[in-house]
């Protein structure tokens, strides 16, 4: 067993004060692993993944986090083994560190709480796994204009000027814009340090990618969207949750109980839990199809039907990665999986705002790239399609909300200035991903925003790029 000295232990006593917090109302112990989990984690991807210095990790990574928790991060101490890119962090003096080890494409996966580094030898890898490259190949741009310089455009330069500053939102903290058709990338900028190859976790965004993923296999033939979950954790003949199908899950209406906050699946996503058992154990509490309920759950079990569909945790890996992100040249995405090979879709990808602009492109052509149909014809409008069972259109001050289709959230009303053809791929700390086929137009705007801050106003945004690129095009 490797030797990890120099550990900093959190406070189990502010743990105990934290607990009362916790989403998931979780002990004391079970929050001292998470944020030691979530430290070892994103250290561990921020480094390997997207080459970032501790400095800049401390700076972005680790601040502006869930309240909850961050006392406790900024208490703990990552012990760094740059040879096997392992990060541990210990919470506890009765308990193993908290590890986190990185795979080529795979980005870094935890170990869950209570193993030590032994089990990294049990860890599934990627066969084939490609090694990312130092540059990004500019493919399929036709034309580029050179990052962090001007568009030509003025009024376009000024939106993207706002967009790096507090105007769209006191808490954003934007980190990188592009805006691109599928032949010219019209726009793109880069916070100080960063580069077209500088990843960063795009937390739900992910599930759009989740959703591409499954259209991949619909498209040849693996599954129907119409099909039943057919997980084998429900395959008893007593159980309600043969009711599910996919598309319930791709429409965020499983009926499945995810907590009071559907969107906080901190034993998968801080604490080593499986997709396989985690996400698969809760009972309904309502009909499938009756209800829209946002629940990364739901997402996690799109993921665990495909992967279902497949004889070894290795087959399922290599259809995603050889079938989707290889083919559309997403050199810089890394698809981070629990400890036993099932990706966490609905959150932890690591990509760069090039390689999801590709992905919106991907969908500009109706599912084609390079020639080849990759998603079905009719996937774009199936995604934009609203859901039986929607969000509440409107918030508690009275204004718009986006609706749902398929794992894509819809700005298809009460948004002035964006077209009603507009869908977006949203994620938190201010991941977004904007597809308007009826501009031909992606835009994607990466961020560190600020929890418990007012958030960057993606859709104020998104208008604004709209009428910057209007004021050239009619004068």
């Amino acid at each position: 067993m490797r030797a990890f000295g120099g550990f900093t232990l959190i406070s189990v006593a502010l743990a105990a004060m934290l607990s009362a917090t916790s989403a998931a109302e979780d002990s004391a112990a079970t929050v001292a692993a998470n944020a030691a989990g979530y430290r070892a984690s994103f250290t561990c991807s921020a480094l390997f993944n997207a080459n970032k210095s501790l400095d800049q990790i401390q700076q972005h990574e680790l601040t502006g986090i869930y309240p909850q928790l961050q006392p406790l991060v900024n208490d703990s101490t990552a012990v760094i083994d740059y040879t096997a890119k392992i990060v541990a962090v210990r919470y506890s003096d009765t308990m193993p560190p908290r590890f986190a080890v990185w795979r080529p494409q795979l980005g870094c996966v935890q170990l869950p709480v209570g193993a030590d580094i032994s089990a990294i030898e049990q860890l599934p890898l990627l066969a084939q796994a490609k090694s990312a490259p130092a540059a990004d190949s500019g493919l399929p741009w036709q034309t580029r204009v050179a990052p962090n310089s001007s568009s030509g455009n003025a009024a376009l330069d000024q939106v993207i000027t706002q967009a790096f500053s507090q105007h769209y939102g006191a808490g954003a903290r934007t980190s990188a814009v592009l805006v691109a058709t599928p032949e010219q990338i019209l726009a793109e900028h880069y916070l100080d340090g960063f580069t077209p190859t500088t990843s960063q976790r795009t937390w739900s965004v992910a599930k759009s990618i989740g959703a591409s993923i499954i259209g991949v296999a619909v498209q040849q033939k693996l599954l129907t969207v119409q099909q039943p979950a057919g997980l084998a954790n429900w395959s008893s003949a007593l159980d309600p949750r043969q009711q599910i199908t996919l598309e319930h899950l791709l429409h965020m209406a499983s009926g499945l109980d995810s907590q009071v906050a559907g969107n906080r699946t901190d034993r998968v996503y801080l604490g080593g839990g499986l997709v396989s058992d985690t996400a698969t154990e809760a009972a309904l509490e309502a009909q499938p199809g009756a209800r829209w309920k946002y629940a990364n759950n739901d997402t996690m079990l799109v993921g665990r039907v495909l992967r279902e569909q497949f004889a070894s945790a290795d087959a399922y890996l290599q259809f995603v990665f050889s079938q989707l992100i290889n083919k559309l040249g997403m050199q810089h995405t890394f698809l981070e999986t629990d400890w036993q090979g099932d990706l966490i879709i609905s959150s932890q990808v690591w990509t760069t705002a090039r390689d999801l602009a590709r992905l919106g492109i991907l969908h500009l052509q109706n599912g084609q790239w390079q020639g080849e149909q990759i998603l079905p014809l009719n996937w774009l409008a199936y995604i934009s399609t609203p859901a039986p069972v929607q969000p509440p259109r409107v918030n508690s001050v009275g204004r718009a909300t986006p609706g749902y289709g398929a794992q894509w959230w819809l700005f298809d009303q009460g948004f002035p200035g964006l077209p009603s053809d507009t869908i977006a791929a949203r994620g938190n700390r201010g991941q977004y991903l904007f597809v308007i086929p009826s501009r031909n137009l992606v835009i994607v705007r990466r961020g560190y925003d600020l929890a418990g801050e007012p958030p960057f106003r993606e859709h104020e945004f998104a208008a604004d790029v709209l009428n910057a690129l209007d004021s050239v095009a009619q004068p």
